[in-house]
């Protein structure tokens, strides 16, 4: 009797053993073979979603003549060759001492990057295809922010004409376009990271997606997260390559620094009672300045001889003093109650920054009592963050795995999705947006 029982049990438990094996449930291995490190093997989950190499977006980049871009780069006036650029050798270098004008260039490296084929092969997130009925996705290249650099500075400057005319020539472009027609341009990419860029008519392009810098002078309904792409400045001080110092926390006698303009707008005017809170301190520096190259030097620096580094709202809530402060690895304390940061799906700021708020901030004393009590190992750490992360904020060509420019594009393959499901609600609507006048 008992023989047969033991048969009986034997032959359910193989059974149970089939079964699960058929269904996958089970992983016979992990109960009988450890690994090297003697733990057995247990399901995990990746803790980086781009481990493995990804396909590169396929961009259609417009033939646009010379005068929405490049044309712009020659700092002269009259006339010229005004042929679409089709070939990164046809691509004039950015110039050096150009002012605040590098910081809003995110314009030109994002056209560099589709015109060559340089690169790390693979690792591009991006590439250029010459047939748009293939694309993904489509990149205007207009240098919007260089038009406003370029034509008049105000509202009331009669050169600002020329900034609205081209917006005005793009825009017809663009509505005579199947591909903008076919999406009502949710698939194109169109970078305006000077708050003043396209500033005539950008309703006509808020489906968009836009690489803004942030959203201080956008309308909900013009620009939102979820759409668009927050882009890094191109950062003005040059990088630092040789922060190798054994000590840098001590090697670093300033504590907090900061240079730069103090007489803001809106949320800036923080800067102007920052500077009298912070006044008398030995171990702070708040300088007021002008971004000529004398004290774009001086910040360089002034930031690799700090500890902590000053982001306080500008006109709007962000500047490139954030990351000129990345790439000269001072740990950046941001008071900027309304800031949106590039990339971070990716990037935990918190590990390589410190954030007040305004109230926090321009209570007397809090700010450096809080800083001075900061622990020296903390700030270690915080330092060899900022030199783990800060290539994600170097603009190049060719460009480099995981630079500013590959980042932005994988910015840009997450959003599409958005994008698709739009498009695809609108062809079949009787009620278009429905779902908002809902709410």
């Amino acid at each position: 009797m008992y023989g047969k029982a033991i048969v009986s049990l034997a032959f359910i438990i193989l059974l149970l053993i089939s079964f699960s094996l058929f269904i996958g449930t089970v992983d016979i291995r992990s109960y009988f073979f450890a690994s090297p490190d003697g733990a057995h093997n247990l399901p995990c989950t990746p803790t980086h979603t781009q481990s493995s190499p990804s396909v590169p977006l396929k961009v259609y980049m417009y033939d646009l003549p010379r005068r929405f871009n490049i044309g712009m780069m020659q700092w002269k006036k009259g006339g010229g060759d005004d042929t679409p650029v089709r070939t990164v050798e046809e691509l004039p270098r950015w110039p050096v001492n150009v002012g605040v004008r590098k910081q809003h260039s995110v314009e030109y490296w994002l056209m560099a990057s589709l015109l060559g084929s340089g690169g790390e092969g693979e690792e591009r997130e991006a590439v250029r295809v010459l047939d748009p009925e293939i694309a993904e996705a489509y990149f205007v290249p207009f240098f919007s922010s260089l038009s406003f650099n370029t034509h008049g500075r105000n509202m009331t400057d009669p050169e600002t004409e020329k900034d609205r005319q081209l917006q005005v020539d793009l825009i017809d472009f663009l509505q005579r376009s199947k591909y903008w027609q076919r999406s009502g341009g949710r698939d194109h990419v169109i970078p305006m990271t000077h708050p003043n860029a396209f500033r005539f008519l950008r309703q006509l392009v808020n489906a968009s997606i836009l690489i803004v810098a942030d959203f201080g002078r956008y309308p909900k309904s013009m620009s939102t997260l979820s759409k668009d792409v927050v882009s890094p400045y191109v950062h003005n001080v040059d990088s630092f390559k040789d922060d190798d110092l054994l000590d840098p926390f001590e090697s670093r006698k300033t504590l907090l620094f900061f240079r730069g303009n103090t007489v803001r707008k809106d949320k800036g005017k923080v800067r102007a009672k920052l500077e009298k809170i912070l006044a008398g301190y030995d171990d702070v520096r708040y300088e007021r300045s002008s971004p000529t190259a004398e004290a774009i030097q001086a910040s360089t620096q002034g930031m690799r001889s700090s500890k902590f580094c000053l982001h306080p709202a500008g006109d709007t809530p962000s500047s490139c003093r954030l990351f000129d402060a990345i790439v000269s690895h001072c740990v950046p304390v941001i008071v900027s109650d309304l800031i949106e940061l590039p990339y971070e799906d990716e990037i935990d700021y918190s590990q390589f920054s410190i954030f007040f708020s305004i109230n926090e901030a321009i209570q007397p004393d809090y700010l450096v009592n809080q800083l001075r009590k900061f622990p020296k190992d903390r700030w270690i750490k915080m330092w060899r963050q900022l030199k783990k992360i800060s290539h994600h904020f170097e603009f190049q060509y060719p460009p480099m795995k995981e630079d500013a420019v590959n980042m932005l594009w994988r910015q840009v393959k997450h959003k599409l999705p958005g994008a698709q499901l739009a498009v695809h609600r609108n062809h079949r609507l009787k009620v278009p947006d429905w779902w908002q006048r809902r709410r």
